[in-house]
């Protein structure tokens, strides 16, 4: 397939019809202690990001010192993906409509367990199998829950053959759980990303501790006071008319990429995609792949945590529960599954030196990635949360480019 086929259509050199800019959020930013010309460069390199046509969707949120200085979005919602018909009705995104987080969700999941931690409903460092005994199975005996929280558990897949991974799977609580339990330990601790795996283990412990849901226990702790409209697993009927539509863009996706990516995912790359899109995949609770919100709900949460726990003045969590959210588990090390220098905390990917994640000497920085763009994080050194969405799923391309200048600009002009 050419490459420019798979470009967003509404790649424009004029993008002013295609912004949307919530003004009755934004702050000046020198009020923010951000000079206007650092803020034009930044907005700048959001621009310059969503030229690379590889994004028919994106919505931005910068907070300094807590204030907005950004809540914006770009492109559309539906239609002018890299293969819509030509005349597809082209629906503009604006900054109130939710985007898939995919696993940025972990970092919200990794928040819930400390959460029912810093309540005293579970020991962080206590096996796995305290709560749910049947994951002892096939070596998993030793695993602890921080284990698990930091993907040093060992467990990175579901072990099912190729042929049984439907995404109705997702939809059958039970049978996940159980899959994962009889699943062997591959890695033996060794830091391998959990995609799904994980995220199932932890709102399991979560559920069967207090009863709740997952969903529920998210709606009371973190989405009500946070004054969130959306910011759910899954995505309620009445929304998905909204919703932005996922797609696939930049270059195919080729060997040995494409089999990295497989056996993180657990299904080829264009399949996720497409299955985002469905209507089981909206209906499912994963916890460690779709919550869906907004880049100002992305953006507050980790305002939240980069002002210890505290939200317009109210207590969400303790300041040591924080702390110990996004304190580094280990050194900087290969992760087996991603096969990249890798260093996380308790349920965050942190930020590195001289370059990391959110862009260069940003070692104090805790977040976390989604598929394939998506970003949301806290730099306590620069005093911003900061979300990126996006809805072109491109692994290669001249978006990474970009991408990594406008990482940089924000680094350099927020320091």
């Amino acid at each position: 397939m050419p490459v420019f086929q798979r470009r967003s259509q509404v790649h424009a050199r004029d993008l002013r019809a295609l912004i949307t800019i919530d003004h009755d959020v934004e702050t000046f930013p020198p009020r923010a202690g951000l000079a206007a010309e650092d803020a034009h460069e930044i907005w700048d390199g959001v621009k310059e990001l969503y030229s690379s046509g590889a994004y028919p969707g994106l919505g931005f949120c910068l907070r300094r010192r807590g204030r907005v200085i950004f809540d914006r979005s770009i492109g559309c919602v539906r239609g002018g993906g890299p293969l819509d018909p030509p005349g597809a009705r082209k629906v503009l995104l604006t900054p109130s409509l939710p985007i898939c987080l995919f696993s940025a969700s972990k970092a919200v999941t990794a928040i819930l367990i400390h959460k029912l931690a810093e309540e005293g409903g579970v020991d962080l460092d206590q096996r796995v199998s305290h709560y749910i005994p049947e994951f002892a199975r096939h070596g998993k005996a030793d695993i602890t829950v921080s284990d698990t929280l930091s993907h040093r558990g060992g467990f990175p897949t579901i072990g099912l053959p190729k042929a049984q991974r439907k995404i109705e799977l997702l939809n059958d609580w039970d049978r996940v759980i159980d899959l994962i339990c009889h699943a062997p330990q591959t890695h033996s601790r060794q830091l391998a990303y959990h995609a799904i795996t994980g995220g199932f283990v932890l709102a399991e412990i979560l559920q069967r501790v207090t009863g709740a849901s997952i969903r529920d226990y998210l709606d009371r702790h973190i989405r009500r006071p946070l004054g969130m409209r959306h910011f759910t697993y899954g995505l309620p009927p009445e929304h998905r008319g909204e919703v932005a539509l996922n797609y696939v863009a930049g270059p195919p996706v080729r060997f040995p990429i494409s089999r990295l990516i497989e056996r993180a995912l657990q299904a080829p790359f264009d399949e996720v995609v497409a299955a985002s899109n469905s209507e089981t995949f909206m209906s499912a609770v994963i916890p460690a792949g779709n919550i869906y919100a907004t880049a100002d709900e992305l953006s507050r949460f980790f305002q939240m945590l980069l002002d210890g726990g505290l939200w317009q003045g109210k207590r969400v969590l303790k300041p040591e529960t924080v702390a110990r959210a996004v304190r580094p588990r280990g050194r900087m090390s290969v992760d087996r599954m991603l096969m990249v220098p890798m260093r996380y905390s308790e349920g965050m990917m942190l930020g590195a030196a001289p370059v990391g994640l959110y862009g260069p000497n940003t070692a104090q920085a805790f977040g976390h990635l989604g598929f394939i763009n998506i970003l949301g994080w806290a730099d306590p050194q620069r005093e911003i949360s900061a979300a990126l969405l996006t809805t072109g799923k491109a692994i290669l391309g001249g978006h990474l480019v970009a991408l990594g200048r406008l990482l940089g600009t924000i680094a350099r002009r927020c320091e």
